[in-house]
């Protein structure tokens, strides 16, 4: 079985998590720079099977695309083509931005802690993978 990544694209930098074997809980796994998120998986996937990625989908509070929608999709059109056996699917990311930076609050993070974005980005990308992870399980009961 592999893992999960998820993937909280941004216009510089993109924060990545993945999940466990299991794929029952997603953690967080690093922000790189955008432009070299697909090397960071190529090189990630030879230690590691990826069965699925979860890409972040942002909408607007009334629904619509966001901006940043174009450059999400040509960044799907190159990693569908680097891993043409990998799924990849969308999960709303709403609020992630704000909730990690929150919960980073909630933490007692150092304020240097609070204002790295990279850490926000990764902090992002695991809410995304766990929302998904949450919204695709079945129920035991």
């Amino acid at each position: 079985m592999g893992v999960l990544i998820g993937i909280d694209f941004g216009k510089k930098h993109t924060g990545l998590a993945h999940t466990d074997a299991e794929q029952i809980i997603a953690s967080g796994l690093t922000t790189v720079e955008t432009h070299k998120a697909l090397s960071f998986l190529v090189d990630y996937q030879k230690e590691t099977s990826i069965i699925k990625f979860v890409v972040g989908q942002p909408k607007q509070k009334d629904g619509n695309r966001s901006g940043v929608e174009a450059d999400i999709l040509l960044f799907i059109d190159r990693l569908k083509k680097r891993f043409p056996t990998v799924a990849v699917v969308r999960q709303d990311e709403r609020f992630t931005s704000k909730i990690a930076f929150n919960s980073l609050i909630q933490t007692r993070a150092k304020k240097k802690t609070r204002k790295d974005k990279a850490v926000i980005d990764e902090i992002s990308a695991t809410l995304i993978l766990q929302s998904y992870l949450i919204s695709n399980s079945k129920s035991v009961l």
